[in-house]
């Protein structure tokens, strides 16, 4: 399966499809209403920031506990279950004059059930489609993500000059209904990958031997700590470009969309996993350049070759699918999508903080963006080895950590 004509012929990807995009421009405009509440209410940067980029924290805390629900339920309802309380918190978010410590609370409902069936998606789809399809299929559901969000943020934007917040929250919450239909009527009743009766022990016991292993660690931490790192240079653009900074944003995810498209569709199975370290110092070395105090239009062509660079996450999680056994792919996604979005979230502090330490002038911006970058050169050098361990033409596979109970 090469072409995108035969990866929509399959009826359950065009439902999750649908489902991924619905759902992620649903979040982008119900998290940006929360943000301008937040930031009205209390007059503060950092928990309007918070508000708005600080679920995966919930998410992480909340994985370790939860993160084998994932395989423990049936992928359609754990799908469900996400719909439903993105739903629930859109409606009671809904409510005029609600205080603001009141919408942080009812914030941690859709992340820990995400926490808790997060992996679903992804697993069920590396189910429905043939091996050879899943990084098309990966790779695709990325650019739904990317498109989504853009849309989702720009029509927010657009939405907020004549709708009040209350509004923005109540079309967010009919797009996560019209989600759940799709997948209540749109996906088979596949069964859980996994019967246990303790999801807390096995959902920890899991989760620290997919840390600890020497096979898949090197992988979850190539898909993590570069890209969190580049992240932090991202978050800085609107301190070195001012109100332009847009471009700079579109330039980025309009380089990762291209990356995946590319590598998704075009690059064969043979040379892809041979690019994984040319792509993730291709994510880092553009921003380097930086340090120059690039103008605005070679500013967004090297945002723009750097996006590319993302592209690398798809032969890692095509690893994770080879390496690991499918009784624990759907916690096993849902570790990888946690801890990518708790390094991005990171990344961004990181490079906030390096920013203000050297100075608020944009020849310091441009720095601190050199040294994030240089730092994510750097780690993939030092992480590149370790992938060694886990080619997928080693003669023998390491024993996966799916087997724990």
């Amino acid at each position: 399966m090469r072409t995108y004509r035969q990866l929509f012929a399959v009826r359950e990807f065009r439902v999750l499809f649908l489902t991924q995009s619905l759902t992620m421009a649903a979040h982008s405009v119900a998290s940006l209403a929360l943000g301008t509440i937040t930031y009205a209410a209390t007059g503060s940067p950092v928990l309007s920031a918070l508000s708005m980029f600080g679920g995966p924290l919930l998410r992480l805390v909340g994985s370790w506990f939860l993160g084998a629900v994932a395989d423990t339920i049936r992928p359609r309802l754990a799908l469900m279950m996400i719909a439903v309380s993105a739903m629930v918190a859109d409606l009671l978010q809904a409510i005029p004059g609600l205080p603001w410590g009141w919408r942080f609370a009812l914030l941690a409902i859709p992340w820990l059930a995400m926490a808790a069936a997060g992996g679903s998606m992804i697993a069920l789809m590396s189910d429905i489609l043939p091996r050879d399809a899943f990084v098309l299929g990966r790779s695709t559901m990325n650019v739904a993500v990317g498109a989504m969000q853009i849309v989702g943020y720009g029509l927010g934007g657009l939405l907020l000059m004549r709708f009040t917040t209350t509004e923005l929250f109540l079309a967010a919450a009919a797009a996560g209904l019209v989600a759940l239909v799709l997948v209540r009527l749109g996906l088979r009743d596949h069964p859980p990958r996994v019967r246990v009766a303790a999801v807390v022990e096995r959902s920890r016991h899991v989760n620290r031997a997919l840390l600890t292993s020497p096979v898949i660690r090197p992988i979850l931490l190539n898909l993590w700590v570069p890209n969190g790192l580049i992240v932090g240079c991202e978050a800085l653009f609107v301190p070195f470009s001012g109100n332009r900074a847009g471009y700079l944003f579109a330039a980025s995810a309009a380089g990762m969309l291209m990356g995946d498209v590319v590598v998704g569709r075009f690059v064969p199975i043979s040379v892809r996993d041979r690019l994984i370290t040319p792509l993730r110092l291709l994510l880092g070395v553009p921003y380097l350049a930086f340090v120059l105090v690039p103008s605005l239009p070679y500013a967004a062509g090297l945002a723009f070759v750097a996006g590319a660079g993302f592209a690398a996450s798809l032969p890692l999680q095509e690893r994770l699918v080879e390496r690991t056994e499918e009784s624990a792919r759907g916690q096993v996604f849902g570790v990888s999508s946690t801890g990518l979005l708790v390094g991005q979230a990171v990344g961004a502090l990181l490079g906030g903080l390096v920013a203000q330490l050297l100075g608020p002038d944009q020849a310091d911006v441009s720095r601190a963006m050199g040294i994030m970058a240089g730092a994510s050169v750097l780690t993939t050098a030092l992480l590149t080895p370790g992938l060694r361990r886990s080619r997928p033409l080693a003669p023998e596979p390491a024993p996966s950590p799916a087997r724990a109970r």
